[in-house]
């Protein structure tokens, strides 16, 4: 039997944070994003720019609500299309769509606190990044 390996906590190598390039997102990596309504785009782009040009934080709320609308939109496009496109059945379906709305109103209530709190870069940091998705 091989000896385990006795690290202690100083000994761990320390990790390596890469540096931001203009773009959050790494065009180089595999992406596995989704389609979603042009209303929603539009309404996402709108948020967006509110955001970035707002002087102070009274686009907060907006861009919470926006987060937990795309993720929703995300969860119907990843879990419960392929549901539908299986054509798992009714039952099948209603569950899933039942404990889906539940744990996205958990989530929403954290995103909204969460997204609630940040500062102004903050903000920005999140609206790039949902804007770099877009690309």
């Amino acid at each position: 039997m091989p000896a385990l390996s006795k690290r202690t906590p100083k000994q761990r190598p320390k990790a390596r944070m890469k540096p931001l390039t203009k773009s959050p997102l790494r065009t180089a990596e595999p992406s596995l994003r989704f389609y979603h309504s042009q209303a929603l785009r539009a309404k996402t782009l709108a948020v967006l720019s509110s955001v970035e040009h707002a002087k102070d934080l009274q686009h907060r709320d907006d861009l919470s609500d926006l987060v937990v609308e795309l993720t929703n939109s995300g969860m119907d496009y990843y879990f419960l299309r392929p549901l539908r496109l299986a054509k798992a059945g009714f039952f099948v379906e209603q569950s899933a769509k039942v404990g889906m709305a539940a744990t996205t109103r958990v989530l929403a209530s954290v995103i909204c606190s969460i997204i609630g709190r940040m500062d102004k870069p903050q903000l920005l940091t999140v609206s790039s990044y949902i804007r770099g998705l877009m690309e």
